[in-house]
């Protein structure tokens, strides 16, 4: 029996991971009810990694949550549960920025007020249920605030010259003149997620690089929040330059901070659901991505999927929102853009899932069955 794996990442604000798999899983079977489907969702840290692990661990428990938001009001969430295991006897908490305090919860961006203030509310309620580990995703932040939204929510405070607290977010960056850690809550295994190397400051730091994408333009602006973040990683006992503390807008920074490791978000995710496991015995690994451009190949999940299944000498699939001219899809046997399969980008935008099923569809007739 011929066995295909649907391995994607979200198509990014259109549907999930979770749902991508299933819709490709029942094109392919509308071609070949006979092959066996195997779901693994996948992520990078980002945006679906809640529902990726969800998806794939066996008694797994939504936790539901109502947190602050970035855009300043309350959030109902949730975070997930692990059954526990040898090295997590009381269970692991898996809780991702995206849902929390993630750039697609703004109605319009908030460069100096967004913070990451309901991740660490989702942290402290996972530490609360008494969790052995945390499995952090920080993809897709809202804020470029350092961190000190979520150590605020894990007790820490960060204060001006004069004693009092500093505003939250970018805002109140360049104004800490020192931290009362006396009540931050001790950190038990945090393993970071996350496919970003910058570091916190400098030229490829968090406000240069990714404080644009959230609304921080003005050059001036960016040196000004650089320069607080740089007094924020003087105080907290941080070597700015370290690779990834520039992530989710300083946030790895902070985690690094409380005791966290930070990890290829991809490969981790794909260890914790036992993605290797499930391709091993693979004819046909399909998966994908909003867009698959020049930067996909560095770490991204189709890249390190289609690695996988390489090793394992299965057939890699690829198919993608859209397919930039600079990608390099050398990795796969053959790939569909939904941009292209649509006739335009707004269309595909607009009805995603018609036109995932139509590429499943397509792969499934194009592959030589066994």
């Amino acid at each position: 029996m011929t066995r295909v794996v649907f391995a994607p990442d979200s198509f990014k604000g259109t549907i999930t991971a979770a749902d991508a798999a299933r819709v490709l899983a029942e094109a392919w079977l509308s071609i070949d009810p006979s092959v066996e489907t195997v779901l693994r969702p996948m992520a990078d840290g980002g945006e679906g990694t809640v529902a990726a692990f969800a998806a794939a661990v066996r008694g797994a428990q939504r936790m539901p949550i109502v947190v602050d938001g970035p855009a300043g009001r309350r959030v109902e969430t949730a975070w997930l549960l692990l059954p526990a295991s040898d090295d997590a006897p009381r269970g692991s908490a898996v809780v991702d920025m995206a849902s929390t305090s993630g750039i697609e919860l703004l109605d319009e961006l908030r460069p100096f007020d967004a913070d990451s203030t309901g991740f660490g509310q989702a942290i402290a309620a996972a530490l609360d249920h008494g969790v052995s580990r945390l499995v952090l995703g920080i993809g897709s932040s809202a804020s470029t605030d350092g961190g000190t939204g979520m150590l605020r929510a894990l007790g820490a405070r960060f204060l001006s010259a004069d004693g009092t607290e500093v505003a939250p977010g970018a805002r109140g960056l360049p104004d800490i003149a020192r931290l009362d850690l006396g009540h931050l809550r001790q950190a038990p295994q945090v393993q970071v997620l996350t496919d970003v190397t910058n570091p916190l400051t400098g030229p490829r730091g968090a406000a240069a690089v990714f404080g644009p994408q959230k609304g921080l333009v003005d050059p001036q602006d960016q040196r000004r929040t650089d320069a607080g973040l740089a007094r924020l990683a003087q105080l907290l006992a941080l070597d700015p330059s370290t690779p990834g503390a520039g992530a989710a807008g300083g946030v790895g920074g902070a985690l690094l901070a409380w005791g966290g490791s930070l990890l290829p978000g991809a490969a981790e995710v794909a260890h914790l659901i036992g993605l290797a496991d499930a391709i091993a015995e693979a004819d046909v690994v399909v998966t994908g991505e909003g867009a698959y451009d020049g930067q996909s190949g560095d770490g991204k999940v189709p890249s390190f999927v289609a690695s996988l299944a390489a090793e394992a000498g299965a057939e890699a699939l690829l198919v993608a929102g859209r397919i930039d001219e600079d990608a390099d899809t050398g990795l796969f046997a053959d790939t569909r853009s939904l941009t292209e399969l649509a006739g335009s980008g707004a269309a595909a935008l607009a009805d995603t899932q018609r036109w995932l099923y139509e590429a499943g569809r397509q792969l499934a007739l194009r592959t030589p069955l066994p």
